[in-house]
C-alpha cells in the first residue's frame, strides 16, 4: 500500500501530504524562476546598449551599479519573506515573487533614464528575494532526509532547462524579430511583454498547484523580529555557519555569470571582431548555453553527491570546480575559442554544484519552525554576495580586466574550499539538525 511515508516522485520520498503534482508545480516554478533570473542580466546589455544608449567603455560600472541597486532591494526584503512565509505559507510567497517579477517586465522596456531603470530593477529584486528564498525552504518542506539531495538535483536540472530557454530562445528573440523586419526596440519590448505573460500565468499555477506541507509551525505566533533573531542567532551552529558562507559563494557565482561573461563576450564581438550587438549577443549566447548546459548535467550528479557522500565533500568538489573555472578565465586570450569552452564547463559545474550542495546543507540543518528565518538569512549572504561581485566586480571589470569578477570570486570559492575541509576534518556531523 502506498503510504504518506513511502509516497514518490522521481525517486524522491515526499513529506505526508505532498503529492506529484504539487512537486510537479514546484519544479515547474524553478524552471521559470531560473529562466527570470537568466533572462534579466542576460538582457542588460541589450537594454543599455539600445534603450539607454551607455557607452560601451561605462557599461560594466552601470551593470554593478544597477546590480548593486537590486540586490540592496534584496537585503532588504528576503527577511522580510521569508518570516512572512513561516507565518502566513510558502505558496503565497512563491506567488507574489511571480507578481512582482511581471511588474518588473513591464517596466523594463519603458525604462527612459537610469532612474527608472533602476525601479523596475528594484521591482525584479523584490521578486527574486521571495522566489529564492521559498524554492529552499520547500525542498525542506516537501521531501524527506536522505533525498533533499535528489530533490535539490532535480530542482538543478529544472534552472538548467530554465536557463537554457532563456539563452536559446528569449535571448535570441531580438535578433529573430529584427530580422523578421522589427525595429530594434519593438523586438526587445515584444521580448518583454511575453515574459511578462508567462510571469502572470506562474502566479495561478503557483496558488493552485503547491500545498502548505508543514504542521504546528512557531511562526504562526512569533512576531516577525523573533523569527529574524533566531534566523540570525541560528549562524552560532558552525554547519549553518558554513552554509552562509557558501551562499555567499553561490550566488556571487550566479550574479558573475549573469552581469559579467554577456556583457565581455558582447564587448569583445563589437570592440573586437566588428559585430553588430545583436550578432554579438547571439555568438555570446553559445558559450552562455555552454555553461548552462552543464549546469543541466551538474545539478542531478552533484543532488545525488551530496546524498551519497559527506555533504562537506560534496560542497568542497563543487567549490573546487568553481575555482577551475571562474579562475581559469584568466588564462583565456580569445573569449569565442576553445579555452572559453573549458572554463565553460566548469563553471557551470561550479555554479549548480555551489547552489545544490550549499542549499540542500541548509535545507538540512535548519530547525523546522524557523526554517524560513533561516534560509532568509542564507539568502541574505546570497544577496550580500552578489552586491560584492557587482561592486568590486564592476569596478575590477572595468579598471583591471573583464576577467576580474571571474577570478575575485575563484578566490572566494577556493576560502570556502578549505573551511569545508576543516569542518570534515573536527568530525563534526552536516547530517545533524541542531534546534
Amino acid at each position: 500500500m502506498n503510504t504518506a511515508a513511502n509516497k514518490r516522485f522521481l525517486l524522491i520520498y515526499l513529506m505526508p501530504g505532498v503529492n506529484g503534482w504539487n512537486m510537479s508545480s514546484y519544479f515547474l516554478a524553478c524552471t521559470v524562476g531560473i529562466m527570470l533570473a537568466t533572462f534579466v542580466p542576460g538582457m542588460q546589455p541589450y537594454l543599455l546598449t539600445e534603450f539607454l544608449h551607455i557607452p560601451e567603455s561605462e557599461q560594466g560600472l552601470v551593470t554593478g551599479q544597477i546590480s548593486l541597486i537590486g540586490e540592496i532591494a534584496l537585503l532588504i526584503t528576503v527577511g522580510f519573506w521569508g518570516a512572512l512565509s513561516d507565518k502566513i505559507g510558502r505558496k503565497p510567497i512563491l506567488a507574489a515573487a511571480f507578481m512582482f517579477t511581471a511588474a518588473a517586465c513591464y517596466f523594463f522596456p519603458r525604462s527612459e533614464t537610469f532612474a527608472e531603470l533602476a525601479f523596475a530593477r528594484i521591482l525584479f529584486s523584490t521578486g527574486l528575494a521571495a522566489y529564492s528564498c521559498i524554492v529552499v525552504v520547500l525542498i525542506a518542506d516537501y521531501a524527506q532526509d536522505g533525498s533533499r539531495g535528489k530533490a535539490m538535483g532535480v530542482h538543478g536540472f529544472a534552472n538548467g532547462i530554465g536557463a537554457l530557454i532563456s539563452v536559446f530562445v528569449l535571448l535570441r528573440m531580438p535578433k529573430r524579430l529584427q530580422d523578421q523586419g522589427a525595429d530594434v526596440l519593438s523586438a526587445g519590448t515584444e521580448v518583454y511583454t511575453l515574459v511578462m505573460w508567462v510571469c502572470l500565468a506562474m502566479v495561478c499555477i503557483c496558488l493552485i498547484g503547491l500545498t502548505e506541507a508543514r504542521e504546528g509551525s512557531s511562526g504562526k505566533t512569533e512576531r516577525f523580529l523573533q523569527i529574524l533573531r533566531k534566523g540570525l542567532r541560528a549562524a552560532r551552529d558552525p554547519i549553518i555557519l558554513l552554509s552562509y558562507g557558501a551562499a555567499f559563494v553561490s550566488r556571487g557565482n550566479l550574479a558573475v555569470v549573469g552581469g559579467f561573461l554577456t556583457l565581455w563576450l558582447v564587448q569583445h564581438g563589437t570592440l573586437n571582431l566588428g559585430m553588430t550587438t545583436a550578432d554579438a549577443f547571439a555568438r555570446a549566447g553559445l558559450i552562455f548555453g555552454i555553461v548552462n548546459t552543464f549546469t543541466l548535467f551538474g545539478a542531478p550528479l552533484f543532488g545525488v553527491l551530496t546524498d551519497k557522500l559527506n555533504q562537506f565533500k560534496s560542497l568542497m568538489l563543487a567549490m573546487l570546480c568553481a575555482v577551475l573555472g571562474y579562475g581559469g578565465t584568466f588564462f583565456v586570450n580569445d573569449p569565442f575559442g576553445v579555452e572559453m569552452i573549458v572554463c565553460a564547463v566548469f563553471i557551470g559545474l561550479g555554479e549548480v554544484g555551489c547552489i545544490v550542495t550549499s542549499s540542500v546543507l541548509i535545507a538540512q540543518r535548519s530547525p523546522e519552525d524557523i526554517r524560513g528565518a533561516v534560509v532568509s538569512f542564507f539568502n541574505m549572504c546570497g544577496a550580500f554576495g552578489i552586491m560584492v561581485a557587482s561592486i568590486v566586480g564592476g569596478y575590477l571589470f572595468d579598471v583591471w580586466h573583464p576577467t576580474g569578477p571571474f577570478v575575485l570570486f575563484a578566490g572566494f570559492a577556493f576560502v570556502v574550499l578549505l573551511w569545508a575541509w576543516g569542518l570534515l576534518r573536527s568530525g563534526v556531523d552536516a547530517r545533524e539538525v541542531v534546534v
